[in-house]
C-alpha cells in the first residue's frame, strides 16, 4: 500500500567464477555472480487497499546505492565482513576471543559477525547522541549492545570487552568522522556502563533459562510457554528478543501469544489499579468525554475572564444548579485556567457568579476539547446558563509561570554542560517547584550542578524579553526551535524563545521577561531509571522558603546539641568519628564471637556421600561477615557446602559457599541456593563458588538445611 512503481535494478557482473555454472545464469540468479548494488524506483502510483493505483501529484525518483556493496567491488572481497574498514574490526574481535574466523565454526563466526556489526552501530549511534534506553532509538541502541555481549559470552570474552573495542571502531573510522575521536572516551563509558548492568541480568536469566529449556527437553515440548517467556523478561529484565535468540539456537519456539497475553494482562493490572487511586476523577471523566464542544482558553493574555457557565456537572450526571458545600465539575465557554497539560499543574483560583455565588477551583483538567473546572462552593447558588468571573490565583499563577520558563533554561544550560545527547525526558511544573527529567548516563558532579546553575542565573539577569509565535512546525524547526523525540505535533505550534539562548515548542505559561524569575537554584539530582536523571530546582521566593527551612533546621541541630552554629560542623564530625569508633569495636567484636565459633563449625560439620556440609543460623549479622567467614572456612577446609542464614526480623538471607575443589567437580552455588531458598519462601541466585538469596519465612530455616543435604 503508498507510494509505488517500476524499478531499474544496476548489478555488477564478478565473472563466472562467482557464477553456478547454468547457461541461463543471469542478474536475479540464486548464485552470486551478478550483485545489485543499485536501484532506481520511479515512484509515480499510490497502491490502494482495493488493490487499484491511482497517479500520485508529484511523481519522483528514488535513488539508492549500497555504500558497503560498492565497497565490495572496489577492493574485490565476497562479503561486507571482507572490507578493509570492518575487516579491522573484526581482527580485534578475534584477538580478544582468541576465536578464528572462518575456521570451519559456523557458530563462531556468527558471533563474530555480530559483534563486528553491533560495535560499530552502537559507537555511531552514541556519537549522535543516542543513549540505551527504553524506547525509540535509544531501545535500538540497548538491544545492539545486549546482543553483542551474549555472543561475547558465547566467544569467553571478558567482561568490558565492547567498551574497549570502540577503539577499533575509532582508529579506522576517526579521520573520516572525527567526532568519534572527540567522544571516544564518552562512547566507551557508554558502552561500559550499558555492558556491566547487562553481565549480571544475563547470567541470571540464563541460569532460569537452561532451567527452563532442560524441562522443555524432559517434557518432550519445543514451544517454552508465554508465561514463563514473560517472567524472564518482566521479573529478570530479559530482553524478549533475546530469549528467543537463544531458544531459536536450541531449537526450540516462543509462545508469542502467550507473552503478549500476558504483558496485556499486566497492562490491564496497571490501568485498573490507576483506576482505584484515582477514584471519583475517572467516573467524572467518562461524562466529559461524552459531551461535545469547545472551551476558549483566554489565559495567555488574562487571568480574570467574564463568561458563562455552560454546564454543571455532580456525580457523573448534568444538572441545572448547585448549592454551597456542593462539589462539581463547571464547564464555561472561555477560561483564563490553565488545565494541567504538558507537564505544568492546572491553575488554581475562584469563580463567582453575578448573583453572588462562590466557588473554590480544586482542579482544571481537559476532556474532549472542554476545558473542566473541579469545584467546591463555598457560598450561594450556581445555576446553568448564568454569568460568571472566572478569576484566576495571579500568585500561584506567577510562580508556576517562573518555573516552567526556568526549565526552558535549564534544558539548554544542561547540554551545554553535558553534552548534545541531553534531551528532556519528562518535565513537572507546579507553584512550588520545577522537575526535570533528561537522558543521561552518570550522575552529575558537583562542579557540573553549580555550572549549570550559573549559566541559567546568568541568563536570567540578562532580562532578556520572552516571544511567543504561533507558526508551522515546519517554520519554527527552520528558526531552531527544539522539539520532544516521540511528542506529536499539530500544523501550527507555538513557540517560545528567550532570545537566541532558548527556543522550544511548548503550550504552556511563562514570564514575559527572564528577569521575572528572580533566581534559580537546583536543589536534588538523581537518577529515576537507566539512562535517566532528574532534577528539582527552586525559583524567585521558591529560595527563600528553602532558606528559611534550612536556617530553621540549623537552629534546631544548635539548640538540641548544645551548640553554636559557628562549631557546628567540627562537633558533628567529633560525634561521627566516636560511632565510627564503637561501631568497629562492635565489628570486631562480632567477628571475634563468630570466628571463634569456626572450629567448632568445621568439627560438627555433617558429611553426605563424602562432602561436608556445614549449616548455621546467624541473628542480625550482615552478609557481608557471612562472606567473610566463609572465606576463612574455605582457607581451611576442602570439599565442603556452606550455607548460612542471617535473619533479620521477618526476613532471612541465605548465602551458599562451595569450596574450590567442588566447583570444580561441578557443584553450582547459584543453582543450589534457588532451590534452599525455595523452601522458606524465596528466591535467588549467583555465581558456581557463591550465592546468596532472600526469603520471607524464618521459621523455614531447618527445612531450607534439609534441602541442602537432600541435595547433596
Amino acid at each position: 500500500l503508498g507510494p509505488c512503481g517500476p524499478c531499474s535494478e544496476v548489478y555488477y557482473d564478478r565473472g563466472e567464477e562467482y557464477g553456478c555454472g547454468k547457461p541461463d545464469c543471469k542478474p536475479g540468479c540464486d548464485c552470486d555472480r551478478y550483485m545489485e548494488f543499485w536501484n532506481h524506483v520511479f515512484t509515480q502510483f499510490s497502491k490502494e487497499e482495493d488493490g487499484s493505483y491511482s497517479n500520485l501529484a508529484h511523481p519522483n525518483i528514488d535513488t539508492g546505492m549500497g555504500l558497503e556493496r560498492m565497497a565490495c567491488i572496489l577492493q574485490g572481497v565476497d562479503s561486507i565482513f571482507d572490507v578493509d574498514t570492518i575487516r579491522y574490526i573484526l581482527n580485534k574481535v578475534c584477538e580478544m576471543s582468541g576465536a578464528s574466523y572462518e575456521s570451519g565454526n559456523e557458530n563462531a563466526d556468527i558471533s563474530i559477525r555480530i559483534i563486528t556489526d553491533h560495535i560499530r552501530s552502537a559507537t555511531f549511534m552514541i556519537s549522535d547522541g543516542i543513549i540505551p534506553s527504553n524506547e525509540g532509538r535509544g531501545y535500538v541502541l540497548r538491544r545492539l549492545i545486549r546482543r553483542a555481549v551474549r555472543h561475547g559470552k558465547l566467544l569467553g570474552m571478558k567482561e568490558n570487552f565492547l567498551s574497549e573495542l570502540v577503539d577499533a571502531v575509532v582508529d579506522v573510522s576517526g579521520g573520516a568522522y572525527p567526532e568519534l575521536v572527540e567522544k571516544k572516551d564518552y562512547i566507551k563509558k557508554i558502552i561500559g556502563m550499558e555492558e556491566g548492568k547487562f553481565a549480571q541480568t544475563l547470567e541470571n536469566g540464563m541460569l532460569i533459562l537452561e532451567d527452563f529449556m532442560n524441562k522443555l527437553k524432559g517434557e518432550k515440548q519445543s514451544s517454552l510457554a508465554g508465561e514463563s517467556v514473560f517472567k524472564l523478561y518482566d521479573t529478570f529484565g530479559f530482553p524478549l528478543e533475546l530469549t528467543e535468540e537463544i531458544l531459536d539456537e536450541k531449537g526450540f519456539k516462543v509462545d508469542l501469544e502467550g507473552f503478549k497475553k500476558a504483558m496485556e494482562r499486566q497492562k490491564n493490572m496497571a490501568r485498573e489499579g490507576r483506576k482505584d487511586t484515582e477514584g471519583e476523577a475517572w467516573k467524572e471523566a467518562s461524562k466529559e468525554n461524552s459531551l461535545e464542544g469547545k472551551t476558549e482558553f483566554t489565559g495567555y493574555s488574562e487571568l480574570s475572564s467574564d463568561a458563562l457557565l455552560n454546564i454543571i456537572i455532580v456525580n457523573n450526571k448534568l444538572i441545572d444548579s448547585v448549592n454551597a458545600g456542593e462539589q462539581a465539575v463547571f464547564i464555561l465557554d472561555r477560561t483564563p485556567f490553565y488545565a494541567t497539560s504538558g507537564g505544568q499543574h492546572c491553575d488554581s483560583g475562584e469563580i463567582v457568579s453575578s448573583e453572588g455565588g462562590r466557588a473554590l477551583v480544586l482542579d482544571v483538567y481537559k476532556a474532549n476539547g472542554l476545558i473542566c473546572h473541579k469545584v467546591l462552593v463555598n457560598e450561594g447558588e450556581f445555576k446553568t446558563g448564568c454569568a460568571v468571573k472566572a478569576e484566576v490565583d495571579y500568585l500561584k499563577r506567577n510562580a508556576a509561570a517562573r518555573n516552567h520558563s526556568a526549565t526552558h533554561l535549564l534544558h539548554k544550560a544542561l547540554r551545554m554542560v553535558l553534552g548534545d545527547h541531553v534531551a528532556q525526558a519528562g518535565s513537572f511544573v507546579n507553584s512550588d517547584e520545577l522537575r526535570f527529567d533528561f537522558s543521561h548516563f552518570e550522575a552529575m558532579s558537583p562542579e557540573q550542578i553549580r555550572r549549570v546553575e550559573d549559566i541559567v542565573n546568568n541568563e536570567i539577569l540578562r532580562f532578556t524579553d520572552v516571544r511567543t509565535d504561533i507558526l508551522s512546525l515546519e517554520e519554527a524547526k527552520k528558526r531552531g526551535a527544539t522539539a520532544l523525540f516521540g511528542e506529536k505535533y499539530g500544523d501550527e505550534v507555538r513557540m517560545v524563545s528567550m532570545g537566541d539562548f532558548s527556543k522550544e515548542l511548548c503550550g504552556g505559561t511563562h514570564v514575559s521577561n527572564t528577569g521575572q524569575i528572580g533566581a534559580f537554584k537546583i536543589v536534588y539530582e538523581g537518577g529515576i531509571s537507566s539512562g535517566v536523571r532528574r532534577i528539582t530546582a527552586v525559583t524567585g521566593t521558591g529560595l527563600l522558603e528553602r532558606t528559611r527551612k534550612a536556617e530553621g533546621l540549623i537552629n534546631e541541630i544548635g539548640q538540641r546539641f548544645k551548640v553554636l552554629p559557628g562549631v557546628m560542623l567540627q562537633k558533628l564530625e567529633g560525634m561521627a568519628d566516636e560511632i565510627k569508633t564503637l561501631k568497629k569495636e562492635l565489628d570486631n567484636a562480632r567477628k571475634e564471637s563468630m570466628g571463634s565459633e569456626l572450629s567448632a563449625m568445621l568439627e560438627n560439620a555433617r558429611e553426605i556421600n563424602g562432602v561436608r556440609l556445614i549449616t548455621k543460623r546467624f541473628d542480625d549479622v550482615g552478609i557481608a561477615d557471612l562472606r567473610s567467614l566463609s572465606d576463612d572456612i574455605k582457607k581451611e577446609a576442602k570439599n565442603t557446602v556452606i550455607v548460612f542464614a542471617a535473619v533479620s526480623g521477618d526476613k532471612v538471607n541465605f548465602m551458599v559457599a562451595l569450596t574450590d575443589d567442588l566447583s570444580e567437580k561441578g557443584y553450582h552455588a547459584g543453582k543450589m541456593i534457588k532451590e534452599i531458598a525455595a523452601a522458606a519462601g524465596g528466591g535467588g541466585g549467583g555465581k558456581a563458588d557463591m550465592a546468596q538469596a532472600g526469603a520471607k519465612d524464618p521459621s523455614k530455616i531447618e527445612d531450607a538445611f534439609r534441602v541442602a543435604a537432600e541435595l547433596i
